[in-house]
């Protein structure tokens, strides 16, 4: 199940403020400023930084590759 959309206008990164990338299919919300993924389980954010994932440089390529070639956007503007 996808997030609600008001959800998603205002989820921030708690670590630095600013907007995510939502990949649905992944279940998970990413910051590619810090290369942080939040992963989504039963349709709840875990917003916690130290639950975190960090990506190395060839997931922060694939992500954002495919950010780009879904049009995915940023949850909002900075």
């Amino acid at each position: 199940m996808a997030l609600d959309q008001q959800l998603l206008d205002i989820l921030a990164c708690p670590e630095d403020k600013g907007p995510l990338l939502y990949f649905e299919g992944e279940q998970s919300l990413y910051n590619p400023r810090l290369r942080l993924r939040y992963s989504i389980t039963d349709d709840i954010p875990i917003m916690l930084v130290d639950k975190a994932e960090t990506l190395d440089d060839a997931e922060h390529e694939r992500l954002t590759a495919l950010a780009d070639a879904e049009g995915i956007t940023p949850t909002f503007d900075a």
